[in-house]
């Protein structure tokens, strides 16, 4: 009787610890890494360079920003009801018609629609990066700093990969043939994850006064502070480069998206670095020489009227801030065991409204005073975070301080 009974429905489905599920849920992350970077790589095959008007290019940057948000918001409504293969399959497809739409909407097309296009991406982005989370919460679980750093890991080579793409064929192509490159990428995606069963996405957000808790500590509050400026100072020089580059030394396009991808491949490159190094350096030391290393970087762009200093100048900025996230990542996971990415909340969310929102804002900054000024904004948040980093070890002094002052 038993024999006679069907297969479990249960079996079709690849659960995350399955080699297969575990490649293609990381895999996403290289795709996620394209469409957060692509805006920084194709802003000059868009002829931003030439713009009078700087706050044009800052709309592009508040688009994808919003895209995100509203993205988001619209995660947090699908992944209970439609569950995770869907949202995956889902945000991949659109991700490939938006990148298909911007690639009739390049200039002279209305900016709106480009608008309307990045706003897109930005919610395909969103939607993929929650279902991933979800997708790899058992291994995250299980393994906090080997998931991030995979995740990590594929995040950048998508961004690397967006970089040379566009740099590669820059002249060859023109921007309609580079989109239509990219529009292809996340059809690769949607092939993928048709064809695996991920289970419901089962994990419960905390308590919103867990959260509230956390911010009435004042480790919480520097934490969140210093991940703000340092997700915006990263995003900055990532979304500006290019431009401050052809601007102020004269090089061209295509040499400068090729200085885009040396930043993020020393950038990621760098985090993969910084594991092996946090196991036999003092943290404290670490910390205050990546800042040291991201000044001399900011000092080498302002000044520098060659590629060869501007070149040493994105190395150091690069190696500098490789090592901040990592140290920061490992203070939050010890006195915070309940934070988890997948629900973008608290000490996370904080940042990354500054890596959506600090792009923007440098758009008034180049208008006003000119292209060096998208150096201050992010020399600005180097100085907030070594002021922090200043307090966070005056902070862990006093708690040990405290801790053993109390009677057993």
């Amino acid at each position: 009787m038993s024999a006679a009974q069907p297969a479990p429905v249960v079996s079709t489905v690849e659960p995350v610890g399955t080699p297969r599920g575990v490649r293609r849920a990381l895999s996403g992350f290289f795709l996620s890494g394209v469409l957060m970077s692509f805006l920084g790589a194709v802003l000059p095959a868009w002829q931003a360079h030439l713009t009078q008007d700087f706050t044009d290019v800052g709309k592009y940057f508040l688009a994808l920003g919003l895209g995100i948000f509203s993205g988001l918001r619209l995660a947090r409504r699908l992944l209970p009801g439609r569950g995770v293969t869907f949202c995956l399959v889902s945000a991949s497809a659109l991700a490939s018609a938006a990148f298909l739409f911007l690639a009739f909407m390049a200039p002279p097309a209305l900016e709106i629609w480009r608008l309307a296009g990045i706003l897109a991406t930005g919610v395909s982005a969103a939607v993929l990066n929650s279902a991933l989370f979800h997708a790899l919460a058992p291994l995250y679980e299980r393994d906090r700093a080997a998931t991030l750093n995979l995740a990590a890991a594929m995040f950048g080579l998508g961004c690397l990969v967006t970089a040379l793409l566009v740099a590669q064929t820059f002249y060859a192509l023109r921007v309609f043939g580079i989109l239509l490159l990219l529009a292809a990428l996340p059809l690769v995606f949607v092939w993928l994850y048709a064809r695996v069963k991920y289970p419901a996405a089962q994990l419960a957000a905390p308590p919103r006064r867990q959260t509230l808790r956390d911010f009435q500590t004042p480790l919480a509050l520097l934490l969140s502070l210093l991940l703000f400026f340092q997700f915006g100072s990263e995003w900055s020089i990532a979304g500006w480069l290019p431009l401050f580059l052809i601007r102020r030394l004269g090089s061209s396009p295509a040499t400068a998206i090729l200085l885009l991808a040396g930043y993020w491949t020393t950038l990621f490159g760098g985090r993969i670095a910084a594991q092996a190094i946090m196991s036999r350096a003092t943290h404290a030391r670490l910390l205050l020489g990546s800042v040291l290393v991201e000044l001399l970087g900011y000092l080498l762009l302002c000044a520098t009227n060659n590629l060869f200093g501007a070149s040493v100048g994105i190395l150091c900025l690069s190696a500098g801030y490789s090592v901040t996230y990592p140290l920061v990542v490992e203070k939050i996971g010890p006195r915070f065991p309940h934070y988890h990415p997948v629900f973008f909340h608290g000490l996370f969310s904080v940042a990354f409204t500054a890596a959506l929102l600090a792009p923007w804002l440098l758009g008034y900054l180049a208008q006003a005073w000119g292209i060096v000024s998208v150096m201050l904004l992010p020399l600005a948040g180097t100085l907030a975070v070594f002021a922090l980093i200043l307090l966070i070890l005056l902070e862990s002094y006093l708690s040990g301080w405290r801790s053993h002052s109390r009677p057993a």
